[in-house]
């Protein structure tokens, strides 16, 4: 089973394809009755997309509840502590010693709305880097998942990450659908993590974030960075919530959240923004998923500021011949075969089409 996971993370398939054949063989192995999937920005490690199988398929109507608790709250195995504590895989029921109820998530959520008896967390970690997360689910009749299987699990981090950071890559060439109209994009959130207002073009952006299949429900990330920016105002984090996501349409967006101050009879509101993401957010994010070495990730970077490769070598103290082995590389793992197609694999289609046209009042492309 290991090694099918390995085979389809290394078939640049999409993300539906790859996750669906990912799960279907790690059932096989390690038996689970649902089980939810989850994307993320590997540059902050908030929820960007997620996907449910087996016996809670279709039950959206916890999603915002969940993304609220998970993202606003502490707790040994959520996703962002797995990631800080480097850990790949853990159970509720070993992290607590078979007492499942010490977990909010599952004495307040997981129960009581889908009556699972244990979940087993997996994080696709790549060095820092988290690419997404499942969460595996068993019932009331089965048995908690146990040691052995966890390390299992803990044995597909680099595999699963591999496969998330090819399907990413899979669409950076799609083609981009018109964008919603001008002005900014703004919803303001209550005390009671609803929003309350938001701005025509906001709106927009969320029509086109229902129609995406790796959106089926927008509402989670929204919700996942409410929560973080719950947390951000109480201290327990160091600065406000952001990620970079996909619409139906092919385009990048960055969505950030953070709390306002108290005004008049207004306490406990929250601000999101949305806005078409810039060349430098997106450019680091491919970059990224290529899966390059931090030598490689070095020169490629020189290569996109047109530096040759003379300049590359004096500047990193290599010789020319190393520097080539690493040019090399990267174009093997970007699947080009020169400088200029690197170039144009990492800026995209977003970008590239508009370059020289009208400029919104933004100042950015109309």
């Amino acid at each position: 089973m290991r090694q099918d996971v390995d085979v389809v993370a290394r078939a640049g398939l999409d993300l539906e394809t790859f996750l669906g054949e990912a799960l279907d063989s790690i059932r096989r192995a390690v038996p689970w009755e649902s089980a939810c999937v989850a994307t993320h920005d590997p540059g902050t490690h908030l929820l960007t997309s997620g996907r449910k199988y087996g016996a809670i398929e279709g039950q959206d109507q916890y999603d915002h509840e969940f993304a609220l608790i998970e993202y606003g709250e502490v707790e040994a195995t959520a996703f962002s502590e797995l990631v800080r504590t480097g850990t790949d895989a853990a159970s509720v029921h070993l992290v607590h010693d078979g007492e499942v109820e010490r977990s909010g998530r599952m004495e307040r959520f997981m129960v009581p709305h889908f009556g699972v008896r244990d979940e087993a967390r997996l994080a696709f970690r790549d060095g820092r880097e988290l690419w997404g997360a499942a969460a595996l689910f068993r019932g009331a009749d089965d048995r908690p998942f146990d040691a052995d299987e966890v390390d299992f699990l803990a044995s597909l981090a680099g595999p699963l990450a591999r496969g998330v950071r090819a399907g990413v890559l899979t669409r950076v060439a799609d083609v981009v659908a018109p964008q919603p109209g001008f002005g900014p994009a703004v919803i303001i959130v209550g005390p009671d993590d609803r929003a309350t207002q938001m701005t025509p073009t906001a709106e927009q952006w969320l029509g086109e974030l229902v129609g995406s299949p790796t959106h089926p429900d927008p509402v989670s990330p929204v919700a996942a960075l409410i929560g973080a920016a719950r947390r951000y105002a109480r201290g327990e984090i160091d600065s406000p919530p952001r990620c970079r996501l996909r619409t139906a349409g092919g385009m990048w967006l960055v969505l950030q959240a953070g709390p306002l101050s108290r005004f008049r009879d207004r306490d406990g509101d929250v601000v999101v923004t949305i806005e078409e993401a810039r060349p430098p957010e997106i450019v680091a994010l491919v970059v990224a998923a290529f899966g390059l070495t931090p030598r490689e990730r070095d020169v490629t970077q020189m290569v996109l500021q047109g530096i040759d490769t003379k300049e590359i070598a004096r500047a990193l103290h290599l010789s020319a011949y190393t520097v080539q082995d690493h040019l090399k590389s990267v174009f093997d793992k970007a699947g080009v075969r020169s400088r200029r197609e690197l170039i144009a694999r990492v800026y995209f289609d977003q970008y590239v089409p508009r370059m020289g046209g009208e400029l919104a009042p933004s100042g950015w492309f109309a």
